[in-house]
């Protein structure tokens, strides 16, 4: 029987440590005394890698709430221009009263007085924001905006530490991945600005279910995740021509029975007994104009052009049906099968870029993926570092365009170099993955030999149906310019320290 230290040794070894593999990770472990092992040893103390992400997360949550404070005290409540300069926003407040939470109306059954006659956020979501509701004891009405808004965070917090936790724990060797999310500056910045972190929390969770081989359960938190927000229900895609080059049709049927299934169960009820209410969200999505944040904005603004709504919604479908059917071909052909979280990233990552509308709050559909698809720390704060300069620049825009004649803020042209920024950061993250799909040994998550450590049944799998170059895959690849050969899809690859 192997002693207490002899356990601990192997553990250790068992886990990849991001502090040996990564100059980023190295160099920022000294601010804590220096990577592990020159200190201290996995298993020597009484926090476990996922306990330390999740204390790490709940930190870096509450330091985004310290951010929120001016607009919770007064900026919320005089005027729209300073919530804009604090760049302290967040639409939970101000939908209080503004979908008629404040007066006890019941989302998608009570029509709303003003423009929006309906709650325009799907069914879950719209649970969520209501239980929010009766737990937010009474008041003035600011004082109730106050507390809504504080409950929605706690709420949101739980959901915060739920992504950071799936997240460590969908790849079982590298849970320090987890602090990618944890430590993300724009998570923390955006949590409390909408109600999506609902949706992430139960894709995080997906995934984790998936890498476990638990298909039917995925498929239900992916209906479950869809029923928050529209996003999720693409993760179907990279499933299904996962599945088609795996041969694992049964696996597909089971996780698109399962989504279907808990999302008719959480839709069916309003779509029945509220129709007109529970369509508005789907409605006011094909409906809604260019927004903030798009490259349509820029189009529009640049040329002075007006683009109709039918017509961008038409050219954004064709382009997103274009980028999904070249992502469908990147993985037929690559020479190995990509991972599940590389191909979730580049549909998630496509829908936003062609999107008529990019919130700030929607980069928390990415952050989890990005950390599963590339877990390198210097690529994911270049992309993070192009999104809190959007996170300034929106709010900039905005101060700028409601201070009248004093232009305070930041001017249209500097707004567009804000908009730009996000899409090449975008666009920089997308091209490392594909080049990790192209180049397998350049992925860090295969460095050891790994298949895909989340791809549950997928892992390990072979190739039913492949096209191209795929058809005749290298025997071997190198990790590194000095690693040593690995061979793909080995059930045990070596221990990487």
């Amino acid at each position: 029987m192997p002693s207490a230290e002899d356990t601990s040794v192997h553990q250790e070894r068992s886990v990849v440590r991001p502090t040996h593999q990564d100059e980023i990770a190295e160099a920022g472990s000294e601010l804590i005394g220096g990577r592990s092992g020159r200190w201290t040893r996995l298993g020597s103390t009484a926090l476990t890698p996922v306990g330390v992400i999740a204390l790490v997360a709940l930190g870096m949550f509450a330091l985004g709430m310290v951010q929120k404070l001016p607009c919770y005290n007064w900026a919320w409540f005089r005027g729209a221009g300073s919530q804009y300069t604090h760049a302290c926003y967040s639409d939970i407040p101000h939908l209080y009263v503004g979908r008629g939470f404040s007066d006890g109306l019941v989302p998608y059954f009570d029509r709303l007085p003003g423009d929006m006659q309906y709650l325009e956020y799907p069914v879950l979501t719209g649970v969520f924001m209501q239980i929010a509701s009766w737990l937010t004891p009474g008041g003035s009405i600011q004082h109730r905006e106050q507390m809504y808004w504080m409950v929605n965070a706690g709420m949101l917090m739980i959901c915060a530490v739920i992504i950071a936790v799936c997240v460590a724990r969908t790849h079982r060797r590298r849970p320090w991945d987890g602090l990618l999310v944890a430590l993300a500056p724009a998570f923390a910045l955006t949590a409390t600005i909408n109600w999506d972190l609902l949706a992430v929390a139960l894709t995080a969770a997906a995934m984790l279910m998936w890498s476990r081989g638990r298909v039917l359960a995925f498929g239900v938190l992916i209906g479950l995740a869809t029923a928050a927000k529209l996003y999720p229900v693409l993760l179907l895609g990279p499933v299904f021509v996962l599945c088609w080059r795996a041969g694992k049709w049964r696996e597909f049927g089971l996780a698109t029975f399962g989504a279907a299934a808990s999302w008719l169960v959480v839709n069916l009820p309003v779509m029945i007994f509220a129709p007109e209410g529970w369509s508005k969200f789907y409605g006011f999505s094909e409906e809604r104009g260019i927004d903030f944040g798009s490259f349509w904005l820029i189009i529009t603004q640049r040329t002075g052009m007006t683009i109709e709504t039918p017509t961008v919604n038409h050219v954004s479908e064709l382009l997103m049906a274009l980028l999904c059917a070249a992502v469908a071909a990147l993985t037929l052909t690559a020479p190995r099968r990509p991972r599940f979280a590389q191909l979730a990233f580049l549909v998630v990552a496509a829908f936003i870029l062609v999107n008529k509308v990019y919130s700030p709050q929607y980069v928390l559909w990415l952050i989890p993926l990005a950390a599963l698809a590339r877990p390198r720390w210097r690529d994911f704060l270049i992309w993070q570092a192009c999104e809190v300069m959007y996170f300034l620049g929106i709010w900039m825009y905005l101060a700028y365009t409601t201070s009248g004649d004093k232009h305070q803020g930041l001017p249209t042209e500097g707004y567009q170099l804000a908009i730009i920024l996000h899409l090449l950061g975008t666009l920089y993250l997308c091209a490392v993955v594909v080049r990790d799909i192209l180049m397998p040994e350049r992925d860090v998550v295969r460095r050891d030999g790994s298949d895909d450590p989340s791809g549950g049944v997928l892992d390990g799998a072979e190739d039913a149906f492949v096209l191209g170059r795929a058809a005749h895959p290298p025997r071997h690849a190198v990790t590194a310019v000095e690693g040593p050969r690995v061979e793909w899809g080995a059930a045990h690859g070596p221990a990487v320290d």
